[in-house]
């Protein structure tokens, strides 16, 4: 079962669309993890030098999921795309155990955003395939998640490569998806 049969579900009228926000540091698996969503190849992925979209019509949804390059000086821009994001999909590294701290300020301050106020979370914790990857109950403590109490969230343990964990986190997604007023 994949994201559109789920989203069929959901639907609640005519070509609704859905705004997901995928963000997160540079290699920490976003690009993979959208094209692991499109049913793409995710054997050759390049660095993303800005951003990607990927949009799929079906069955009245319209999916649009904005991939944002994680590079430090493309994050700046990443607000210009918080004004209508109905669901936030931040991807970490869970191997990189140096960039830790520099994640966890990224998505501190991703939530004290006022345009992303509410906005539904998911965490995927990628790279879950790697023997030195940590696990997602440590991850959540290193990010403080326990504190959030302004929106549903979830950290999902995944490997956007071998697509494990995918579907789990974005059936969470769908059934925490949050239409805000255009």
């Amino acid at each position: 079962m994949g994201l559109l049969s789920i989203l069929r579900r959901l639907k609640h009228s005519p070509d609704q669309e859905v705004q997901l926000l995928l963000l997160g540091l540079d290699n920490a698996g976003k690009t993979t993890l959208l094209k692991q969503l499109a049913a793409e190849d995710v054997s050759h992925i390049t660095p993303t030098q800005g951003f990607n979209i990927k949009s799929v019509q079906s069955s009245g949804f319209k999916l649009n999921v904005w991939d944002i390059g994680g590079q430090r000086k493309i994050r700046p821009y990443w607000r210009n795309y918080f004004e209508s994001t109905d669901v936030l999909i931040y991807v970490i590294d869970s191997s990189d155990r140096i960039r830790i701290e520099e994640t966890s300020q990224e998505l501190a301050e991703l939530l004290e955003e006022e345009k992303l106020a509410a906005v539904p979370l998911l965490i995927f914790a990628n790279k879950q395939d790697l023997m030195t990857a940590i696990p997602a109950a440590e991850l959540a403590e290193a990010l403080n998640l326990s504190t959030i109490r302004d929106r549903m969230w979830q950290i999902q343990p995944c490997s956007a490569v071998t697509a494990e964990g995918v579907q789990d986190g974005m059936t969470w997604v769908c059934r925490n998806i949050t239409f805000r007023k255009k």
